[in-house]
């Protein structure tokens, strides 16, 4: 199964962003997660009151991916209104679960950016860091 058309990804992540709660930031997010094997999960961010407790669409593109016996992935693209990038702990998580993927960013406009999950975070902390080594 080869990765999908960005624009396809670009149209089920801005339709997510249709679901976001967000009504302290007014500002709706949606992101779409390519499977291995082709499925498509959907995320939208979804904000508490208590902001720290707020989760990410591309996070919770992830979980449901995750939860549904997923772990491998070719694509993920992200709509907002003005195209932003994943933040920083979205990036991690990206990197964690997902491995150096494309990354697509999208804006209301259409406009689209592409970016590997390596080039929003390099040098990442990540399972090689937590390997002991052999003289400790």
């Amino acid at each position: 199964m080869e990765t999908i058309k960005p624009e396809i990804l670009r149209d089920y992540a801005q339709k997510a962003s249709s679901f976001a709660h967000s009504p302290f930031s007014n500002y709706p997010v949606g992101a779409a997660l390519q499977t291995e094997d082709g499925t498509i999960f959907t995320g939208c961010n979804i904000e508490s009151s208590s902001y720290g407790l707020t989760v990410c669409a591309e996070r919770n593109a992830i979980a449901a991916a995750v939860v549904n016996g997923h772990k491998k992935f070719r694509a993920l693209a992200v709509y907002s209104i003005n195209g932003a990038t994943p933040c920083g702990a979205c990036r991690q998580v990206i990197w964690d679960l997902c491995g150096d993927i494309p990354v697509y960013v999208f804006d209301k406009s259409g406009h689209g950016d592409i970016y590997r999950s390596g080039e929003l975070l390099p040098n990442p902390f990540d399972v090689t860091k937590l390997e002991k080594k052999n003289n400790q």
